[in-house]
């Protein structure tokens, strides 16, 4: 009898909870509601809201709106966005997550403070991303962005730096990044960093490595657009080789199942927890055929 097991700390984080239960409530409203990008990186979920009634829609068309309802999703948003929505007279829900809420305006209190060095304001995080997107937009597009800790190299060591972290990002790569600046930075200048990464996300990888390892096979359900996904499922890698990333259950390799005596299935923090039962129940299906 092969053994199925969904990971218990698997799924939304609270951040994302919020967000969707915001959504859920002004569509139950009956009004129109828009949301400013994917409200999660999860295509299913967003499915399911869209046949709710969410409209999805893109920075330009957000730019054409007049007298709407946008909703901010928990990735933030840069400054920018609140002055369109205050121009174009767009009423915002805004569901940002508080940890990411905390980390903007750190950030802008970095940018603004009146010190006499020439300093760098770098984010460890995805060029490109949502959120960082929001916290590059504090000050004003200009910190550097560094994805990893070998793009460290390029920052320029004769000048101070703040180091700051996208909330979703592997801690131990900020250490390695943090040592690093340390050994570099030059004794004329100054260097603080700044550990912002969400303890939520953090906390989950030990149980994880914990979950993969005890597991012949893993299903890892993710959005192919999470960044948070994309390094859990290297975590379940590290401790487990027969580790598979999958969108939906049609992605699922029924040869994988051949003498294996246990599968579990976990996923990112944009992860519904239904999907990974839906998963569940199609594992337990094929396994009866």
């Amino acid at each position: 009898m092969i053994k199925v097991e969904i990971d218990e700390g698997s799924g939304f984080c609270f951040g994302v909870v919020t967000a969707i239960h915001k959504a859920e409530e002004e569509l139950a409203k009956g009004e129109t509601l828009y949301c400013l990008g994917d409200i999660v990186h999860n295509s299913r979920e967003v499915e399911r809201l869209k046949a709710m009634g969410l409209i999805t829609i893109n920075r330009d068309e957000f730019r054409q709106l007049r007298n709407a309802k946008v909703l901010l999703r928990a990735h933030g948003e840069p400054p920018e966005t609140y002055q369109i929505a205050h121009k174009n007279n767009i009423e915002i829900i805004d569901a940002t997550c508080p940890v990411v809420l905390r980390l903007q305006k750190r950030i802008k209190q970095e940018f603004r403070k009146e010190d006499f060095e020439e300093k760098q304001i770098v984010i460890y995080g995805k060029n490109g991303h949502a959120e960082v997107l929001g916290l590059v937009g504090q000050t004003g597009g200009q910190a550097i962005v560094i994805e990893s800790a070998e793009e460290a190299k390029k920052l320029d060591f004769t000048k101070s730096i703040r180091l700051f972290s996208q909330t979703t990002k592997s801690l131990d790569e900020f250490q390695e990044i943090v040592e690093y600046i340390k050994l570099h930075i030059s004794p004329d200048a100054t260097f603080e960093y700044y550990d912002t990464i969400c303890r939520q996300v953090a906390n989950r990888m030990p149980n994880l490595r914990e979950f993969a390892a005890t597991h012949d096979l893993i299903f890892f359900v993710s959005g192919k657009k999470s960044s948070n996904g994309e390094m859990l499922f290297e975590e379940c890698l590290k401790v487990n080789a027969n580790s598979h990333l999958i969108d939906n259950e049609k992605e699922i390799d029924p040869t994988l199942l051949r003498n294996v005596k246990s599968i579990g299935v976990c996923g990112a923090t944009s992860t519904p927890k239904w999907l990974m039962e839906k998963i569940h129940d199609h594992i337990q299906l094929l396994i009866k055929d």
